[in-house]
């Protein structure tokens, strides 16, 4: 039921992707949501935003950040950062995906999406096709709508976590029976 909800992978942050096995992996662009993906609230660039950016861009990477926010709260974070970027996208509608895409000149098959919300970043990225992950919120402090979506989403993860168990658990299973005929 919840399934269209789920993340393709989950990280505590932001920061611990590995984004070097990405580049390997083919993919060429990255989009970002910015508040409590990459900042807290309303925060510009932090010194570890900025070295992130710096990193990405030397492995190889596009960048841009995608953010349902007025443009002036974009322009503030990236106001140091200097990637492309897309405000007022309306996630989860399809459309800012696609416009930040065509800023960095690829495509679905070669983009992941990052972010910190289910039903806005994560099914939007979800709904096209795109890889995704969703990150830890760097903070608590939200805004009361968020705090009300977070209230839903942990009911969507509960049961994402519980699948995802049942999942490893009947691969486990698979492969002790394998290795059980393999010994006999």
């Amino acid at each position: 039921m919840f399934e269209r909800f789920f993340p393709d992978d989950t990280v505590p942050s932001t920061y611990d992707i590995d984004y070097a096995k990405l580049y390997k992996q083919g993919y060429r662009g990255l989009l970002f949501d910015i508040d409590n993906t990459l900042v807290k609230h309303g925060e510009g660039a932090t010194k570890q935003a900025i070295a992130l950016f710096d990193k990405l861009k030397k492995i190889g990477f596009e960048c841009c950040v995608i953010s349902n926010n007025k443009k002036a709260r974009v322009l503030l974070f990236n106001k140091d950062i200097g990637i492309h970027t897309v405000f007022n996208a309306h996630k989860p509608a399809a459309k800012g995906y696609y416009y930040a895409m065509e800023l960095m000149h690829t495509n679905v098959n070669n983009t992941v999406f990052v972010g910190d919300q289910l039903f806005t970043d994560i099914f939007g990225a979800k709904k096209i096709g795109m890889k995704n992950y969703l990150v830890s919120p760097i903070s608590s402090r939200e805004e009361i709508q968020i705090v009300l979506k977070r209230k839903l989403e942990k009911i969507v993860l509960d049961e994402y976590r519980t699948k995802r168990k049942q999942m490893r658990e009947k691969k486990y299973y698979v492969l002790k029976r394998q290795t059980k005929r393999n010994e006999n």
